[in-house]
């Protein structure tokens, strides 16, 4: 192995997962791949791969808590890579029961002889003494409430704010505990090649445990392993996919022998979700801007059996200009957004958004919905989704859309969750992460008005 690589992994977690933190902090890389690249390219073990994943992602969540905490014991500024080093010290303290804090203190004392100097190491081991010997401070010593919340759970000020005015204190505070939760592995079970009871099976033995959702009957919540490494991922029995987004597709709820259009297909998850809906009979169209995301569509349609789509390289923006015009049974439009629905499974995205991202992300999704209003056929449906909790992109590009299109009309979700029934309002239905212990979602329904 070279020296190079030894920096990202040399068998040291917490090495690693510095490393990794360094990478999201420097060039706002996303967390999520690159765990998954460092576990792939070094074949870290089971045992490695689940403690780098909880600090890695851990030490992301609760950020700024953990400055809250390392403020009073902090001299003067350092070094980007010493404040993570002790963030992530401090995240195994005061976070993980498992690990002894005095271990967790000499790691990170090594890494800071290895990675600076002595000098550094010394203040590193100071610092997490006294946070030993003293405690933290308490976040109930901050006056202000929002300010508050958004301390102890790690979120921006300004994102609490606007949830608080939009949501109420209480439901963004159970919603802001929920993202700092460790995301569910939940899988669909692909129905053209497996019943339920023969995915179950089949997980339980490679020594998964398996439990059936109480909301979509097509989705297991797995733990005991990686369903992606699982003899009946790569056979197609199972796709991953989080439950919420499962949704679209229910509430689309396309029938055999139809012609489907997926305008924001990769990597394909809805798509094949459509596909195995629709009993792999009719016509799909994915469409996606960048022609390498639309090879994971591929892999994902031939690993599944499925044949029925089709793939091209398109901006949904400017489909309409290619494609026939009202030749669509029905649309998916599961558009470009801020994610803030996703936290669990990417927590670098609540430090990198801002205010003017949602208005610039508005104009994209009223700019597609537009096109997918003249391919849907008269009587067609379309549904619109996104994996975010904003309004501005939610209910506002909603509003807005029917007030450009005239010829579209709002209707009730159909398919949904009898538990989810009640949260929809106007053909409207936002999930937040606490509803389904998932994702946070939101999903639209419209039909296109007969031209008199």
């Amino acid at each position: 192995m070279t020296k190079k690589k030894q920096q990202i992994w040399n068998g040291n977690v917490r090495d690693a997962a510095l490393s990794i933190l360094l990478a999201v902090d420097k060039n706002q890389a996303y967390s999520n791949l690159l765990l998954h690249q460092t576990i792939e390219k070094y074949k870290i073990e089971a045992k490695d791969r689940a403690l780098l994943t909880e600090i890695t992602y851990g030490t992301l969540q609760h950020k700024l808590t953990l400055d809250y905490y390392l403020t009073p014991f902090l001299r003067g500024k350092v070094d980007a890579w010493v404040q993570w080093l002790l963030r992530l010290s401090l995240f195994q303290i005061h976070y993980l029961t498992r690990i002894p804090p005095h271990a967790a203190v000499n790691e990170a004392v090594e890494i800071a002889k290895k990675r600076g100097h002595k000098g550094i190491a010394s203040m590193v081991n100071g610092v997490l003494r006294s946070i030993l010997r003293q405690g933290v401070r308490s976040t109930d010593d901050i006056k202000d409430e929002t300010e508050r919340l958004a301390i102890a759970t790690s979120h921006p000020q300004w994102l609490v704010e606007r949830y608080v005015t939009t949501y109420g204190m209480e439901k963004t505070a159970e919603m802001l505990a929920y993202n700092n939760l460790p995301a569910k592995q939940t899988v669909r079970v692909n129905t053209l090649k497996a019943t339920l009871a023969e995915a179950i099976t089949a997980l339980e033995q490679e020594g998964m445990t398996v439990q059936q959702s109480s909301f979509l009957p097509e989705c297991l919540t797995i733990t005991g392993g990686q369903a992606a490494r699982t003899t009946a991922f790569k056979q197609g029995l199972i796709t991953i996919q989080d439950e919420s987004s499962m949704l679209p597709a229910n509430v689309l709820n396309p029938q055999p022998g139809m012609r489907v259009l997926d305008m924001c297909a990769a990597p394909g998850g809805k798509t094949t979700h459509l596909a195995e809906k629709m009993q792999n009979e009719g016509t799909i169209l994915a469409l996606d801007l960048h022609p390498h995301k639309l090879e994971l569509i591929d892999e994902n349609t031939g690993r599944l059996g499925i044949d029925i789509v089709q793939t091209a390289p398109l901006d949904g923006r400017k489909a309409a200009n290619t494609l026939q015009k009202e030749s669509f049974d029905a649309i998916l439009v599961d558009a470009p957004c801020s994610g803030l629905g996703v936290m669990r499974r990417k927590p670098d995205i609540k430090y990198t958004k801002s205010i003017e991202d949602f208005a610039n992300l508005q104009t994209i999704q009223l700019a597609i919905l537009a096109n997918a209003v003249e391919l849907l056929k008269p009587n067609g449906r379309l549904v619109y989704s996104t994996c975010t909790i904003n309004k501005e992109e939610n209910e506002g590009t909603v509003q807005a859309f029917l007030k450009e299109h005239l010829n579209m009309e709002a209707v009730t979700l159909e398919n949904l969750p009898k538990q989810l029934s009640s949260e929809q309002h106007n053909g409207m239905l936002q999930v937040f992460p606490q509803h389904m212990d998932s994702d946070g979602f939101f999903v639209a329904a419209f039909v296109k008005k007969e031209t008199k």
